[in-house]
């Protein structure tokens, strides 16, 4: 059996969208370590998991992680000045 130790080291140019809890905001996220990078889905994964397991599943409608609380670094661009979006309620998305 093969075992791979795998190291995570992130760069400021990633593909990889990493989030950071803002000290400040600490108290309002328990399951976080405050000023620690990690992957985004990461954190988002953490957070939902924990707002459902408290509030049930009506926490699964607001958006995890919200850009006052967090620093957001790497990830992929659209291009340009606009930010990629993923979601359509986004304000630079196109509605169907």
């Amino acid at each position: 059996m093969v075992e791979l130790n795998v190291q995570y080291r992130a760069e400021e140019t990633s593909v990889v969208r990493e989030a950071k809890l803002r000290a400040e905001y600490a108290d309002l996220y328990p399951p976080l370590d405050p000023e620690v990078w990690l992957p985004a889905t990461e954190v988002s994964a953490k957070i939902l998991f924990w707002r459902i397991s408290r509030d049930g599943l009506d926490a699964a409608v607001r958006r995890p992680l919200d850009e006052r609380h967090f620093e957001f670094r790497g990830g992929w661009r659209r291009g340009g000045t606009a930010p990629l979006r993923t979601r359509t309620n986004d304000s630079d998305v196109p509605q169907h």
